[in-house]
């Protein structure tokens, strides 16, 4: 069982993601199933996130999973809007085939050697062409991490951060799924694109008199000319964001 922490709002920038990145696989789905598997001791994230998606597939079924019966008990009195129901599960998602899950904050409780058998049995359960969203973020949704799995396995890694407080891009490190958090270390691919970020965001100092918002689109466009292979377009780095390859950020499978 997580610790269950949760505040309102915390999960907006995955659940943005998801809305604008996933909206196809969704608005496409015979079933519009959607799952948010741990969202801890109050139900908030899941009313949220039934919220959001609804502006992309009005019809979204959202299933609130928590392995403590306490939990599902005393989110059902929230499962007043339509389609937003909770149940006892873990990873193998209740039985249920979704088109999308969530699972935010889930895995970094777990030994790292855990994490790709969990990712094998949320995807094997998915819908075809179904995304599993797996990350953390921090208490108040101002940094976070997610990365993107379908049924052949992971595909891609996004950061995110609030630019109004952000720092230096090494800040995301400390958010980081559980699959590399291990591996922000010399040598390592993450370890690189974290100080490729980090010199892109000096490099772009001088774009801070125009706001946090110019200075990170200077430097995510200055870490894809390097060659790192990123995958989102400027509208979604002006929210703060950078996706990139999988493959680019992991020496392992």
């Amino acid at each position: 069982m997580t610790r269950g922490t949760t505040n309102p709002n915390r999960l907006r920038r995955v659940d943005s993601w998801i809305a604008d990145c996933a909206g196809p696989v969704l608005r496409d789905a015979e079933d519009p199933l959607v799952v948010d598997l741990g969202y801890g001791a109050t139900p908030v994230t899941a009313v949220e996130l039934r919220a959001r998606l609804a502006r992309v597939r009005a019809d979204v079924r959202v299933v609130g999973l928590e392995i403590d019966q306490e939990r599902v008990a005393a989110a059902a009195p929230s499962a007043d809007p339509p389609g937003l129901t909770f149940a006892r599960g873990g990873f193998e998602l209740a039985g249920l085939r979704p088109v999308v899950v969530r699972a935010l904050n889930v895995l970094r409780q777990y030994d790292e050697a855990e994490v790709a058998r969990a990712w094998a049995t949320m995807t094997g359960a998915l819908a075809p062409d179904g995304l599993v969203v797996e990350g953390t973020c921090d208490e108040l949704g101002r940094l976070a991490a997610w990365v993107c799995l379908d049924r052949s396995g992971p595909r891609s890694l996004t950061l995110a951060a609030r630019l109004s407080t952000l720092d230096t891009p090494a800040t995301l490190a400390e958010r980081l799924p559980k699959a590399l958090i291990h591996h922000n270390v010399p040598g390592e691919p993450v370890h690189d694109l974290l100080r490729a970020l980090d010199d892109a965001w000096r490099n772009a100092a001088p774009y801070a008199a125009f706001g946090a918002r110019q200075r990170w689109l200077r430097a995510v466009a200055e870490v894809k000319a390097a060659g790192w292979p990123v995958l989102d377009r400027p509208a979604r780095w002006r929210l703060g964001e950078v996706t990139v390859a999988w493959a680019a950020v992991t020496k392992f499978s």
